[in-house]
């Protein structure tokens, strides 16, 4: 069954840093992981109160929950990981949703 690793990221001190970071560096190094299907990025605008504390949420698709992680302990995954913890490790949520 189809799975997807989702990111949810809470808003940065510095936006502007971290869009730079994420978009030019993490997003291509996150997109190299072996299985990925597909990777779809959202900005979040507001919630149905107003505001939110969230900045943006990440989903990478995935066939199995096997291949989603081989792809994580792959050369690939390790360096998407390793990237993540250095610029966004304390705004970081991640969590594996099986696809209904």
């Amino acid at each position: 069954m189809m799975v997807k690793l989702v990111a949810i990221y809470r808003k940065p001190e510095d936006v502007e840093a971290f869009d730079k970071h994420y978009f030019e560096v993490h997003a291509p190094l996150a997109e190299k992981m072996p299985g990925l299907i597909k990777m779809e990025v959202s900005k979040v605008i507001g919630a149905p109160g107003g505001e939110s504390d969230l900045h943006l949420i990440a989903e990478m698709y995935f066939e199995s929950k096997d291949a989603l992680l081989e792809a994580l302990s792959s050369p690939e995954g390790r360096a998407a990981g390793k990237d993540l913890r250095g610029f966004a490790g304390p705004i970081i949520s991640m969590h594996i949703a099986e696809l209904v």
